[in-house]
């Protein structure tokens, strides 16, 4: 899932603090999982914005909606009819749905209420770590479902660094080394032999180094 952090309070009033008429719309994927922008912290933050601006003695109109995603034209195109009753749009989604909205509606400012984060699984309630950077060409099965990409801070296809000690990154003692944890996941499955062998020179163009990317299915295309 994407996973993302509500911003700053203050940093989002001054994105808004221009217009009278705001809609705040959350999405009920990914960044209601990590609470960051579904539509309980829609209600949250909807409140607050209207008890700070009460405060400063400016009548703001805000309102809110949550579409079940806001990466999919079909559920932005429910904004439609009431869009045009707004100054201006906040967004709660990803940085993906920011831009959807952005695209269907040119003439609408919108803004990202969230930060957008890094691709991540939940290790417990509060917290949540990354796992993926998208890298276009998955080697989890070489490195034992244990990504060196998104893990290592050096992005390391072959390691551990020289800096790494005791089993911890030499950035952290609170980071485990992604190769470690590589090594001791093969000596589990009894393929340690794996380790040794030399892995190939990554192809970067399939991650951002290629430019913005699109996956096209023929078959499922209309």
């Amino acid at each position: 899932m994407i996973v993302a952090k509500q911003k700053p309070i203050e940093e989002i009033i001054d994105q808004i603090k221009g217009y009278e008429k705001i809609l705040i719309v959350g999405c009920n994927e990914c960044v209601t999982v990590c609470e960051a922008g579904g539509k309980k912290e829609v209600g949250i933050l909807a409140s607050a914005l209207r008890m700070y601006f009460m405060n400063q003695g400016k009548k703001v109109i805000i309102d809110e909606e949550t579409l079940q995603r806001q990466c999919d034209k079909e559920y932005v195109e429910e904004l439609r009819e009431r869009i045009d009753n707004y100054d201006a749009v906040l967004s709660l989604a990803c940085g993906v749905g920011v831009q959807f909205i952005a695209e269907a509606y040119p003439n609408k400012p919108v803004y990202p209420g969230v930060d957008t984060c890094f691709m991540g699984g939940s290790e417990e309630r509060g917290i949540w770590a990354e796992r993926c950077q998208g890298c276009g060409k998955c080697i989890l099965g070489l490195t034992a479902g244990i990504c060196p990409i998104s893990r290592c801070a050096k992005r390391l296809l072959n390691g551990p660094c020289g800096g790494s000690t005791k089993g911890k990154c030499e950035l952290s003692k609170d980071i485990d080394c992604a190769w470690q944890l590589i090594i001791n996941r093969l000596k589990e499955l009894g393929r340690l032999e794996d380790y040794m062998k030399l892995m190939p020179i990554k192809d970067w163009s399939t991650e951002r180094a290629g430019g913005p990317r699109k996956v096209i299915r023929e078959d499922v295309k209309q």
